[in-house]
């Protein structure tokens, strides 16, 4: 035993592999878990990728952390000079670029004073008269119809109106609650009379398909933020369920999951320019044309521009005022001269 071990002694020393140091993870990785961690939304984060990568790729694909503000006003003042952007697209451009240096990179980059500034545009918005809008809503079918119905009749982002959850709505007060709106913000807005009937019955048939979703074992759905790791079985009960879920089951881009989403903004964005169309409505009509046509048609009515404000859940009463310049009066009513007088 002895000489087994003396034996032992004199081998080599064994060289034991040690294992490889985990890679860092990749930028656009990076980006994508701390915009999670901010919770920012979907579109948020596929738009401040789209501008890093843009940013990258028009710097011959130099890493952001060997780049500056020189670098970074190079950019910018690229996209207004050269391509010509909008003054809100430029600044959605620095808004990502800022965050990739200040939330992932750690560094301030502070006021980007020489940067060539896209001329902002004032453009009132596209608003439909009541006919116009009757006209539309007349000529909306199903379930999209009744999406549209709801957005004219509250006012809601297409997102907003497109996230509703069961519990959101509350019969017996009328109202809405809008959760996680614009500025992860909530609100209330009304609950149109109108619309009772048929999103009661909508609902009561969303329940018969949840119901079937139990009993295959797919009745899980998104909950926003933490929720899912605080209470793992609210993914399945009724008043989470979206109200206008898709009829068939989607793959979750982050979680991988395959579950029932809401229908997707497309479906309704398609839903109303072709309801347009069959209404001979000219005017280019989208989901935020019923937005600021609910505002416009409110102040028309009498209301104060306040309590439109707060049904809008706009955070400045200025941004609210514009649709005091589109109200129904002419310009800015004032009665021509031509109409004091008798040809």
């Amino acid at each position: 035993m002895a000489e087994v071990i003396e034996r032992d002694a004199t081998l080599a020393p064994v060289k034991r592999d040690t294992p490889p140091a985990a890679k860092p993870p990749k930028l656009l990785d990076q980006v994508r878990d701390r915009i999670r961690v901010l919770h920012y939304s979907r579109s948020t984060e596929s738009t401040y990728l789209y501008w890093i990568k843009f940013y990258i790729h028009f710097h011959g694909l130099r890493h952001p952390k060997d780049m500056g503000a020189a670098e970074v006003e190079a950019f910018l003042s690229h996209l207004a000079t050269v391509r010509e952007v909008a003054a809100g697209t430029q600044n959605q451009a620095m808004h990502a670029i800022l965050f990739l240096y200040k939330q992932v990179l750690g560094v301030e980059l502070g006021w980007l004073d020489s940067i060539t500034r896209a001329k902002p545009s004032k453009r009132l918005p596209v608003v439909l008269t009541q006919g116009e809008a009757q006209r539309l809503l007349a000529a909306t079918r199903g379930t999209p119809g009744l999406v549209v119905r709801l957005l004219y009749g509250t006012g809601m982002r297409l997102m907003e109106g497109l996230r509703l959850r069961v519990k959101d709505v509350d019969f017996e007060r009328n109202q809405i609650t809008i959760r996680g709106g614009k500025g992860d913000k909530d609100r209330m807005t009304m609950l149109p009379a109108s619309i009772v009937p048929d999103l009661r019955a909508h609902i009561a048939e969303r329940r018969r398909w949840h119901d079937k979703d139990l009993a295959t074992g797919m009745a899980d759905v998104e909950l926003p933020h933490a929720l899912e790791r605080k209470y793992p079985n609210a993914c399945r009960e009724w008043g989470w369920q979206y109200i206008f879920a898709a009829a068939g089951y989607s793959t979750d881009p982050r979680s991988g999951v395959i579950r029932r989403h809401h229908i997707h903004e497309k479906t309704i964005q398609r839903h109303v320019k072709e309801a347009a169309r069959r209404a001979g409505i000219d005017k280019p009509a989208h989901p935020h044309t019923l937005r600021h046509s609910f505002a416009t048609h409110l102040l028309e009515s009498g209301y104060d521009i306040r309590t439109v404000q707060e049904l809008l859940g706009h955070s400045d009463v200025a941004t609210t005022m514009i649709y005091t310049h589109v109200l129904n009066k002419g310009g800015r009513g004032v009665v021509s001269p031509i109409d004091r007088i008798t040809l």
